[in-house]
Formats: C-alpha cells, structure tokens, sequence
C-alpha cells in the first residue's frame, strides 16, 4: 500500500500518495491555517495509506497532524535523523528545516548532485547539495509574496497586487510599477545569490527551481537549468521508502 505524503508548509499544506515506484497522480491540499481533525479527514476521505511521512515547519500545525495520523498508521516527521540518502556538512544539522531536507533526499536520484534548490515559498531558501553528496547550507530570503505585500503594509496609497509578468521595465501606472520592482528584482536578488554560491562552490551546480512562484522567477533566470514542482514531495517519498520499508 502506498505512503501519506504530508508537506506542511507556511502557506499551504500539500498531500500526495507515493510508493517505492514514485508518486501517484492523487494530490491534495489544505492552507495551512485550516489544517485541523475536521479537514484532516475531509481530505484523506476514501484514500489508503499504510504510513505517514511528515516534513513540517509550522510547530502547531504538526501537533495537529501528528495526534490525526499516529491514530491510524505508523507516522515519521523527517528530520536531521531521518535516513536522507546523504551527508549533513552542516554544524548545526537540527536547524534546518524539514522542507529543505526533503529537498535535498529528492534532488540525488531527480538531478544528482552537485546541486543547488531553490524553493520559492513564504520565504524562499537556497540549499547547496556537494558533489560527496552531503548537504553543506544555504540561503533564506523573503519570499516574493512577502516582498509584495510589505510597501502596501507600510505605505498608505499603494495597493496589494499579484506578482505577474511586467510588460515593461518602465512602469506606466502603480501596479505596474510594483509589478516591475517585485519580479524584476526578485529575479535579481535570485541571480546574485546563485553567482555567490557558484563562485565558493565550485563547478558546475545544477539548479533547480521549486514552489509556489518558481515558474514565473524561472523565466527571466536563464541560471535556473529545471522547474520541479514535486522534489519536496518526492524527497519525502524515498525517505519513506527507507524508514517504512519493512510495513506490509
């Protein structure tokens, strides 16, 4: 029987099935704010799983998901312990997050290694995967959607927007203005930590691009070499594969 995948992230809360084979095609999600016994169960309604396998950053929200699950199935939050299928060059391995974890076990056997991810969530964060293979650190910067909302929240004419494709780089109203400074220079900042990375890294680093706002940054960032929208779920699933390889 296949593994729960559980991604608990700041925003959203993203479920998938997956088994030594790979991921099925069933998704599900929830926004994080809403993640309680009530949806729990609302999404995993009719669906079979023999295990759990969390990564969470969100300490409340894990409290909820472990008193569900651990009632019904063997349950596991990835963690610095947890069998990744690499190395932690890292002094204080506890530290990192359980998503960029995840990370990091599903970019080996996706895209090898020497690699860098970058996940564009709330915020987004850079994780540098060596050639040993062995997680050796990385970066954490706000996310585009912090960016965006931050002069709205602090300014009192300027308005929320959705961070788009500008037209021009020469804004012709507020919005597109704001367009222009959001993801023309998120793209920038992108850039600029990738050169940084390379130069102390060495070789040649294949970057790959995932999260919420990973397509929209990737097409003005020609460094970006993939966008996949399922190495988080998929790191989770071949920690899966080592932790509950035993179950039935």
């Amino acid at each position: 029987m296949a593994w729960l995948l559980i991604d608990n992230s700041n925003t959203r809360t993203k479920f998938a099935l997956g088994d030594a084979e790979g991921l099925a095609d069933w998704r599900g999600v929830l926004p994080t704010a809403e993640v309680s016994p009530e949806s729990l169960a609302g999404v995993t309604e009719g669906v079979g799983f023999s295990a759990v396998m969390v990564c969470s950053v969100v300490p409340d929200k894990a409290a909820v998901l472990k008193e569900f699950f651990e009632a019904r199935a063997p349950v596991h939050f990835l963690g610095s312990g947890s069998p990744l299928g690499l190395g932690i060059d890292y002094p204080l391995p506890g530290q990192i997050g359980a998503d960029r974890l995840a990370n990091a076990a599903g970019v080996l056997t996706r895209h090898g290694a020497p690699a860098i991810i970058i996940d564009f969530g709330t915020a987004v964060t850079f994780d540098v995967i060596s050639a040993e293979p062995a997680y050796c650190g990385g970066v954490i910067a706000p996310g585009l959607g912090a960016m965006s909302a931050y002069l709205p929240g602090k300014t009192a004419l300027l308005p929320v927007i959705e961070p788009e494709e500008p037209a021009s780089a020469i804004g012709k109203s507020t919005e597109h203005a704001m367009q222009v400074g959001a993801v023309f220079g998120y793209r920038g900042l992108v850039r600029e930590i990738i050169a940084r990375i390379r130069l102390e890294l060495g070789g040649r680093p294949k970057i790959i691009a995932t999260g919420g706002d990973a397509a929209l940054i990737a097409r003005g960032v020609k460094e970006i070499d993939v966008v996949d929208p399922d190495i988080t779920l998929d790191g989770l699933r071949q920690v899966a594969a080592r932790v509950f390889q035993t179950l039935p």
